[in-house]
């Protein structure tokens, strides 16, 4: 039987070996204290192993076979509610037969309790039989979570820590129909006019006296948008002042049920579903527009905390995507190499020729490298979410718990943070590049319709549109970075130093070389963070002197005072990606030599890259940042400022 997960050996390597999952077991498992959940990580890993090579088997045998009828069938909109394909609907039949919903639901609230970072390892495999499938998937389970967090982030879940389980929760109801599959959510966040731009945001929600909310607007681009639940994000209170990001401020986060199924069959529905978008590529899945006319809904947690807790659902789609991103590479990456193989030209299978093999190669090389950033990125997450939750709970816990937490929760958030936009970010883009790849090593075939390259092609192309752009990544990944500069200049320095030092003496050459690398990375935050304090000191130079003093040290405005950095945004990212990548496998090869090739491919690649990203962000620039200047000074002229 053909399975997605024992096809390859990299997934073998992950549950043999480059996980902790003993730190993960722990956690998920509430310190070991639920009497019916594992003991130990390997009971509890043999489990999240059987779970994956079924998923495997169902990818296969189940969803890769109906890709192309998946695409072919699509989905459209008749008498005001979406309707998918035959294809679609047998898919999701299996997937709830093998109750994949439950996946990550805790025990009590009749899941299987199984880690996110299993969760991720079977997405990429549904991702690779076909995204639309994956992505439709998320929002059943992923909603039922995002349901869960929500209800422990605003206080309405109690946890009896001491027994390992949860005592009740808000939306435990509408959890265990999500885990069902009888429906699923989905986020609501993008409207005309207001995309990556959420200070934009112009639906309203508004409570009468009686305490009962509504929301009113309109949103687009909703994936799974024929959901039964949603979660919004409405304009709730007025923010003045000249913040551009003030906007933020005064958004809320609610839950709104958007029909009900009636005894009779019919149904009643509370938000219009407007359209269903005909996409370039994911035909199978829904992305639709959607009205809100004083659609009832219930508000999560207080009035204007709508933008964090967006980011919690946030944190864990761009991971998702990450993944995503990754499946649909292998799959293009499989396809590429099994045709250049069989096809023959100039007497040897293209598979021989110079160019093509080292694309093939590059191609090989990437998917894995991207899986490793994957899954470090995934478990420093879900590490950081778990600790928290256990944090929130400390009273109950001991004194060692308690420490432990506190010791341990920041690295993870800080690993977290540092490393989700660069997967966003490089996996969406490699995503599309490498289906490009495969297109090119098709050759006339793969525009056609017959070999499936070009609907890999299509499919990625979004990739680095949804979940955040890759430019938004980008600007977070940069921000972080020069703030995080700014609030410790020591250990900057300290990090430049170590790095210079280790790139001459560390035995391993391959340590070297990942510290020269590390060194080019730093040289270029340096050179940033330099031009941007020379471009701010030029700028407080026409403040009187008595406040020079704090203007430089306050008042640092990233959309104002980082404009040079903000050109070179996506050179950082990829120089940052390359470099988190290189410590991570270094890392992994320190601890497991079979995985030493692997780094030395990847590093022989990166190291020209990083070069010459140093290169251009050290170098360029300022022509472009005049142009800019001249075009906003005539802006400015013509509005008459």
């Amino acid at each position: 039987m053909a399975s997605f997960f024992t096809d390859h050996d990299d997934f073998a390597f992950y549950f043999d070996h480059g996980i902790d999952w003993a730190s993960l077991v722990e956690v998920t498992e509430y310190g070991y204290r639920t009497p019916d959940g594992f003991k130990e990580p390997k009971e509890a890993v043999a489990f999240y192993r059987d779970v994956a090579a079924m998923v495997g088997e169902l990818a296969a045998e189940k969803i890769a076979p109906r890709a192309a009828e998946l695409d072919h069938e699509g989905t459209r909109l008749e008498a005001g509610e979406a309707v998918v394909g035959p294809a679609m609907t047998a898919v999701f039949d299996a997937i709830g037969q093998a109750e994949l919903h439950k996946l990550c639901l805790p025990r009590e609230l009749g899941g299987l309790n199984a880690p996110l970072l299993v969760y991720f390892l079977t997405a990429e495999m549904i991702a690779r039989a076909d995204v639309s499938v994956m992505t439709h998937h998320s929002f059943h389970g992923g909603m039922a979570m995002a349901m869960l967090a929500y209800s422990i982030h605003e206080g309405t879940t109690k946890l009896d820590l001491a027994a390992g389980r949860i005592a009740e929760t808000r939306f435990a109801d509408e959890i265990e129909e999500l885990g069902s599959g009888r429906a699923w959510g989905c986020m609501d966040i993008t409207e005309p006019n207001a995309g990556s731009d959420m200070a934009a945001l112009r639906t309203r929600g508004e409570v009468d006296d009686a305490g009962n909310w509504t929301v009113t607007g309109q949103k687009i681009f909703i994936t799974s948008g024929h959901g039964k639940y949603h979660f919004v994000i409405a304009r709730t209170e007025e923010t003045r002042g000249d913040d551009p990001l003030a906007g933020l401020k005064g958004l809320s986060m609610f839950l709104v049920k958007t029909y009900e199924d009636l005894p009779d069959g019919t149904r009643k529905r509370f938000v219009t579903l407007d359209r269903v978008e005909e996409k370039l590529g994911h035909h199978g899945s829904v992305t639709a527009a959607l009205s809100f006319d004083r659609a009832p809904a219930r508000l999560i947690g207080k009035r204007g905390e709508g933008f964090p807790y967006m980011l919690v659902l946030m944190n864990n789609a761009r991971v998702g995507v990450g993944f995503e991103s990754i499946g649909l590479a292998e799959a293009a990456r499989r396809m590429a190499r099994a045709y250049a193989e069989e096809r023959w030209s100039m007497g040897k299978p293209i598979a021989r020729h110079e160019m093509i093999a080292d694309m093939l190669d590059e191609m090989d090389v990437d998917v894995r490298a991207l899986r490793a950033l994957a899954v470090t990125s995934a478990f420093h997450e879900e590490m950081s979410q778990k600790l928290a939750l256990m944090g929130r709970f400390a009273g109950e816990a001991g004194a060692d718990e308690r420490a432990r937490i506190e010791r341990e929760l920041p690295v993870h958030r800080a690993r977290s943070r540092r490393l989700t936009p660069l997967l966003k970010y490089l996996a969406a883009e490699k995503a599309v590049e490498i289906a490009r790849r495969n297109v090119q090593i098709h050759g006339g075939v793969g525009y056609t319709r017959d070999y499936g390259a070009e609907k890999l092609l299509r499919d990625a192309l979004v990739l680095p549109i949804y979940e955040g752009t890759s430019q938004i990544q980008s600007l977070m990944a940069m921000k972080d970075t020069l703030l995080g500069i700014l609030k410790r200049p020591q250990a900057f320095v300290k990090k430049i130093a170590d790095a210079r030092w280790r790139s001459l003496s560390a035995k391993d050459p391959l340590e070297r070389r990942v510290a020269r690398l590390s060194a080019l990375s730093l040289g270029a935050q340096q050179h940033l963070l330099t031009r941007t304090a020379k471009d701010k000191l030029r700028a407080t130079g026409e403040l009187p002197v008595t406040t020079w003093a704090s203007a430089l040290r306050k008042s640092w405005d990233p959309k104002r005072d980082f404009a040079y950095a903000m050109l070179h945004a996506e050179r950082l990212t990829r120089l940052l990606a390359d470099e988190a990548i290189a410590e991570i496998l270094l890392d992994q090869a320190s601890k497991h030599p079979s995985r030493r090739e692997l780094l030395e491919r990847w590093i022989e690649r990166a190291e020209l890259r990083a070069r010459a990203l140093h290169e251009e962000i050290t170098t360029t620039g300022d022509r472009m940042l005049a142009q800019l200047a001249a075009s906003a000074a005539d802006d400015a002229k013509a509005a008459g400022r």
